[in-house]
């Protein structure tokens, strides 16, 4: 599970204290690191005082591209704040200091609820294009059975792609849809993922150019 927590001491309290429970947690201290780490994550705790922006901010944007469960700690004991964060999308909401057995037992509690949901649409989602598996819905990824860990845009652009196998996609259409703008006088960053993605999938060729166009997925090599 991921910690995000800017408090170091907290933080390892916290870490200590689950795994104890027999959890594996990994802490990070600002809402950008949770944003490239949260991907790779069965439970995402979240403070709200973050140094670089709002918890409940981040809350929002892990929601608007992932199911994975939220569960807010936080200090902040105002009802808005409760309200708020549950209609953003946190599955639970704790008020510091926590005692570490209720906490395991909401982990669990919430780790059921989205398990009991998560079947039908994981298999119903769930992309298998030779040894390549794309789980969107739990934005994993595994090739040979091998788990391969992307970063949040490197994720975006193998769904993209594996969603509509052998389909060309041009270079704009890609930016438009994993950045939200054209590309349009940027030559680096998608060169830059594609090739990190490429390297991650251990066979380069999983993503073809097409030259002058753009790029299409082919895991049936």
């Amino acid at each position: 599970m991921l910690i995000v927590e800017d408090q170091p001491d907290v933080a390892h309290e916290l870490a200590a204290g689950l795994g104890d429970h027999g959890f594996q947690a990994v802490a990070v201290p600002d809402g950008r690191a949770a944003l490239d780490g949260y991907t790779n994550t069965d439970v995402v705790l979240l403070d709200l005082g973050l140094p670089d922006r709002d918890g409940l901010d981040v809350c929002r944007a892990i929601r608007a591209s992932s199911n994975v469960p939220i569960i807010i700690i936080s200090g902040r004991d105002d009802e808005f704040d409760r309200v708020l964060g549950l209609k953003l999308g946190a599955d639970d909401y704790l008020v510091k200091p926590v005692r570490l057995r209720e906490l395991a037992a909401r982990i669990e509690a919430v780790m059921r609820r989205t398990s009991d949901t998560r079947g039908e649409r994981t298999a119903a989602d769930l992309r298998e294009v030779g040894p390549v598996r794309v789980d969107p819905y739990r934005r994993r990824v595994t090739v040979h059975d091998r788990e391969v860990y992307l970063t949040r845009k490197e994720f975006d652009l193998l769904a993209l792609l594996s969603g509509e196998p052998e389909r060309v996609f041009s270079r704009a259409a890609i930016m438009h849809a994993v950045w939200g703008h054209d590309g349009a006088g940027d030559t680096r960053t998608l060169g830059v993922h594609m090739a990190s993605l490429r390297k991650k999938l251990g066979q380069p060729r999983f993503v073809e150019t097409v030259r002058g166009i753009g790029f299409r997925f082919n895991g049936l090599i």
